[in-house]
């Protein structure tokens, strides 16, 4: 079992790092982007779709943690955090969730071609889309540094 403390202690796993609006910018540009490669790629592939849906919401998440100066290059171990933040109120419930799920659905179609049905909402996905950037827009260097501040002392 994944946890934050065993992420802490990994050499790709979580590290709080100076926080980058140029890199978090680019982040959400993927996201972006990846969205509407989502649009264009539904129905043709189901290993495509899942796999560039779980990229659409991990980029985003990403964009947030790095503009926060959270690095994180282990998908579980940002998963983690991701449940640290909904915890603590930082993040509304329920996106670790979402996260967790298609990224299971992503690796069954990408690596085991188990071809599962891949739902698409792209209201939710938008809406997931203007909640993340409008967080990341309103952050205050307080917040930030409350955020950093608690996911180091947080041992869970």
């Amino acid at each position: 079992m994944v946890t934050l403390n065993w992420c802490k202690n990994q050499k790709k796993g979580i590290k709080i790092v100076e926080p980058n609006d140029n890199l978090s910018k680019e982040y959400l540009d993927s996201a972006e982007e990846t969205l509407r490669v989502l649009k264009e790629i539904k129905g043709k592939s189901k290993m495509w779709v899942a796999t560039t849906k779980y990229y659409f919401e991990y980029f985003l998440i990403y964009s947030l943690l790095i503009k926060i100066g959270i690095k994180c290059e282990i998908h579980d171990c940002t998963i983690e955090t991701v449940k640290i933040l909904e915890k603590n109120n930082c993040l509304e419930k329920g996106i670790s969730k979402k996260l967790e799920y298609d990224k299971q659905l992503r690796i069954d179609n990408q690596y085991y071609l188990k071809n599962r049905e891949v739902k698409i909402d792209y209201e939710e996905l938008l809406r997931l889309f203007l909640y993340i950037k409008n967080k990341i827009k309103k952050l205050t260097i307080k917040e930030i540094n409350e955020t950093r501040k608690m996911l180091e002392m947080n041992n869970a």
